[in-house]
């Protein structure tokens, strides 16, 4: 069978449906919405004066037997779309001055095991909605007085009804699961190039689709409380980074060969990572993922880094990637590469010397000002390791 593409266009309200009975999946990979209030407004404006409106893309993916329609690209759109029907809006102040009020009156008097009411804007996507029901109606009557923001386009029925946006419906051969696999990957990798700028571990996850199993290896739960802010950015630990340097430095223990020839290639070269990992592609310049980690059993190394995480009581906030790195590629080797036990008592200990480091790493100006060469990433590598070898149990 060969990949196919058909085309087509649904007015809004089928639109809607499909959403709304969950017939249109979001791929895990998928980023949050992103969109503001004014780029809703535009597209609304746009679809009532029939103008131009790019089409959404769908894609068949058969797995186990069961088909699922999932939405390549168009999420923004789609979800516009939904919130303009829904007369609602996620609005970060929205949400913030909600949590501030209850911050401010909470008596503390809860119980644990309730599941959170509100929903977190911060890292929204239209699926938080679905899951309240599948009616305007029922989705309405649960939502949560202060979770987001009411807006009234005095949109009708009929705009609903009478107003079309196309699709793109790709089905490709879906015989071998891993083809499958890549040839969305290779989609979504396209997509993003012509897209809203990506963060590059944003771009990236698609190719963790080659592989759904691996999806937490790659972005394990824990990491997402770890972030890196500072003036210019703020984003979560990028994970992959870590295990694909540690991964190479793991066949000679040598950091002045990691990395090699890619200094200015560094997406390229975690891609090589992911291909290799996923099976995609052999690859000599990383340690076989199963010599590492045994039959792809991953979780019981990576729930002890979780737990050592939290037992060293390390900051969740970092300002400066020669923090973060002197912080994390000792500990995230020794537990997960070498099977190694930190020494929690000496917890003070460690810190006090791994400060110790960035302050003596962070005199040298090149290499504060420039900690993206490779000779300093090494640097770190070499450091990180060093200290926390000092500190392991029974050694």
């Amino acid at each position: 069978m060969e990949n196919k593409v058909y085309y087509g266009q649904y007015t809004l309200h089928h639109w809607i449906t499909l959403i709304l009975k969950k017939n249109l999946i979001l791929p895990e990979y998928q980023r949050h919405f992103v969109w503001d209030e004014k780029k809703v407004s535009i597209l609304i404006k746009s679809l009532k004066e029939k103008q131009f409106v790019p089409p959404i893309l769908i894609g068949s993916f058969k797995e186990n037997g069961n088909t699922e329609n999932l939405i390549l690209d168009g999420q923004q759109r789609l979800t516009s779309i939904l919130l303009a029907y829904l007369g609602l809006f996620p609005d970060e102040n929205t949400f913030k001055n909600t949590l501030k009020k209850l911050a401010d009156e909470d008596d503390g008097l809860y119980d644990e095991d309730d599941a959170e009411p509100y929903d977190n804007i911060m890292e929204w996507r239209f699926d938080f909605l679905t899951k309240k029901g599948d009616t305007k109606k029922e989705i309405l009557e649960n939502i949560i007085e202060g979770n987001y923001k009411k807006i009234n386009r005095n949109l009708n029925e009929d705009f609903f009804k009478t107003t079309f946006l196309g699709f793109s419906y790709l089905v490709p051969d879906n015989q071998n699961e891993v083809r499958q696999q890549k040839y969305y990957s290779s989609v979504f990798r396209n997509i993003n190039i012509q897209g809203q700028t990506l963060l590059p571990q944003e771009s990236r996850a698609s190719l963790y689709f080659l592989n759904k199993d691996l999806s937490t290896f790659f972005v394990p739960d824990f990491i997402n409380e770890i972030s890196m802010k500072n003036t210019s950015y703020d984003s979560k630990i990028d994970f992959v980074r870590y295990l694909s340097l540690l991964s190479q430095y793991f066949i000679d223990e040598n950091p002045n060969n990691v990395a090699k020839r890619y200094g200015r290639k560094t997406e390229e070269y975690y891609e090589k990572y992911i291909y290799s990992v996923t099976g995609e592609t052999d690859s000599s310049m990383f340690e076989n993922f199963e010599t590492i980690f045994p039959e792809k059993k991953f979780d019981t190394p990576f729930e002890k880094i979780k737990e050592t995480i939290n037992e060293l009581s390390l900051d969740k906030e970092y300002h400066s990637i020669i923090d973060l790195d002197l912080y994390f590629f000792g500990l995230i080797y020794l537990i997960a590469f070498k099977n190694k036990v930190i020494d929690i008592t000496k917890k003070d200990e460690i810190k006090e010397k791994i400060n110790n480091k960035i302050e003596s790493l962070k005199t040298t100006e090149n290499h504060k000002s420039t900690p993206g060469a490779l000779k300093y990433l090494r640097e770190r590598i070499r450091w990180s390791i060093l200290i926390y070898k000092r500190y392991l149990k029974n050694e």
